[in-house]
């Protein structure tokens, strides 16, 4: 399979973010899905709470977003999986929070992010348990040694 990822970061932020569409690329190989590809946007908590209010309802900030698409593009036969969202300034206050980097929290969230454009959900604890499995087995991959979010609950 063969996957691309585009990186899109606002200007703003200058730490060196290179590293995302490797992780993203590692979601798409993990659960071996056909040749695609997807978008990652680092953006400010302004510009994801109103996306958050336009598209799901919800008049917050959140750390991140998944707009699944899931098209097919006629002249190179990929997927286009969709768009990951993820607030910058959000992802480094849970980093601090939990006490690891922005950078694993980042590559957190752009793996939560993937898993909901594949299809994954965690609106129950049965879908949270399997989506938080599948985290942990990729995260174990990539070499990050971090405490998930509600894996102590």
């Amino acid at each position: 399979m063969s996957y691309k990822t585009h990186l899109h970061c606002d200007e703003r932020y200058e730490e060196d973010f290179s590293g995302l569409p490797a992780v993203a690329v590692s979601v798409l190989t993990h659960e071996d899905v056909p040749s695609g590809e997807l978008t990652i946007v680092l953006t400010d908590e302004e510009t994801i709470h109103e996306l958050n209010k336009q598209y799901r309802g919800h008049d917050a900030p959140t750390d991140v977003l998944a707009f699944a698409d899931g098209s097919d593009d006629p002249d190179t036969g990929y997927v286009y999986y969709g768009d990951v969202i993820i607030a910058i300034p959000i992802a480094s206050i849970q980093a601090k929070t939990a006490g690891h980097t922005l950078e694993a929290e980042l590559a957190l969230l752009t793996v939560h992010g993937v898993l909901h454009l594949l299809g994954y959900d965690h609106t129950n604890p049965e879908e949270r348990s399997h989506m938080w499995a599948v985290k942990r087995t990729i995260f174990t991959k990539l070499g990050y040694q971090i405490t998930l979010p509600e894996e102590n609950v």
